[in-house]
């Protein structure tokens, strides 16, 4: 199999740029999920690759060769589309052997019938479009663009028009499945759950721009800068400012009238800068207990979100933050005085200017 390269990709219609200096290698049998808000680019990368449009500077490249000037047909591509885009008159097993028939493949019907067994629609096969649910019309859709073994793979929001249940099946299921043809894949979705569930990597694109790439795991505590954070983790990351201080060899701030230790790797990358400091709310602590380091808050309102319940919390400043807890780790209600504690480690800064982190190396792992 091959190794998709991006290399410099610049793509603009009129004043709008939606490709700036795209780089990305992404190699045989991997995953890579290009994450990102509505309008970001992602879709345009995704045609671009697959030849519905050309990319005004920078190159494509599928195993080492330019596929900038080739036809669609003869790029090696396969794509899932978020609306499915099924031939209406044909149905699904048409639709699946749609594209092998135009190549003259041999052995269409036997390889249609071991694509629908492995993704459970075999007795739809015979169904037209209108006559599939969304689940089965999304895996018609992936069919036709696996069935051909392409050697890069675009999936652009496929799991977006199915339902929750679906949706979370697909995400155990996909992974497994998109490896066996050791394709190149592309993933765009909109939703960060699913990206972590089922890359590799992961993109983050950013007005046409990779604002980082790397592992699910390392996107979630070390995100790049606080657009970042904020796209990763429901409830989403609770941000307060403070300037760090140096104080008897620590690292020291301010927070809501109460000193706070912070773990900085480099002290002098902190210190003095006004910052924006960041806590995940799966993170924070929620007791009864005063303390060093304990922020005293007023808890405003508990939400029970399925396993976990949403407490919101307000300090004495006025500024609110989120705490995410199992139920029985809750130990107060609505209209109490509680304390909030977290683990230094576990802090992320920001400059404030720019919104970039800086300077410090939290030690947790992805929730």
């Amino acid at each position: 199999m091959a190794r998709l390269e991006l290399k410099s990709v610049d793509k603009s219609f009129g004043s709008v740029s939606c490709a700036k200096g795209v780089s990305l290698t992404v190699e045989p049998g991997e995953i890579v999920a290009v994450f990102g808000p509505s309008g970001s680019g992602k879709t345009v990368l995704l045609r671009m690759i697959a030849g519905m449009f050309e990319p005004d500077a920078g190159d494509i490249l599928v195993g080492g060769h330019s596929i900038v000037d080739a036809p669609p047909e003869q790029r090696g591509i396969g794509m899932a589309f978020q609306n499915f885009a099924l031939f209406p008159h044909m149905t699904a097993r048409d639709n699946i052997a749609s594209g092998l028939r135009a190549s003259g493949a041999a052995d269409v019907a036997a390889k249609v019938a071991a694509m629908s067994r492995l993704l459970k629609i075999e007795h739809v096969l015979g169904h037209k479009p209108r006559e599939l649910s969304n689940g089965q019309k999304q895996r018609t859709a992936l069919a036709r663009a696996l069935i051909g073994n392409p050697e890069v793979l675009l999936l652009d929001d496929p799991l977006r028009n199915v339902d929750a249940k679906l949706r979370y099946e697909m995400r155990l299921e996909l992974p497994s499945l998109l490896r066996r043809g050791s394709a190149a894949v592309l993933y765009v979705t909109q939703d960060y759950r699913e990206a972590m569930a089922i890359a590799d990597r992961i993109v983050v694109l950013f007005n046409g721009r990779l604002v980082q790439v790397a592992r699910p795991e390392e996107i979630y505590s070390r995100p790049a800068s606080v657009a970042v954070a904020r796209l990763f983790g429901d409830p989403s990351i609770n941000l307060s400012e403070v300037t760090p201080r140096a104080e008897q060899g620590r690292v020291i701030a301010d927070l809501a009238g109460t000193q706070i230790r912070l773990d900085a790797e480099d002290a002098s990358a902190v210190v003095g800068q006004r910052c924006w400091l960041g806590v995940r709310p799966d993170d924070v602590m929620v007791t009864r207990q005063a303390g060093d380091g304990a922020l005293p808050a007023r808890l405003v309102a508990v939400t029970p979100i399925h396993e976990r319940a949403v407490v919101l919390l307000r300090f004495a400043d006025g500024s609110e933050w989120l705490a995410a807890l199992a139920p029985d780790a809750l130990q107060a209600g609505a209209d109490e005085d509680v304390y909030v504690r977290f683990a230094p480690e576990t802090v992320l800064l920001f400059d404030h200017a720019t919104g970039e982190r800086i300077g410090l190396s939290p030690r947790r792992q992805a929730a």
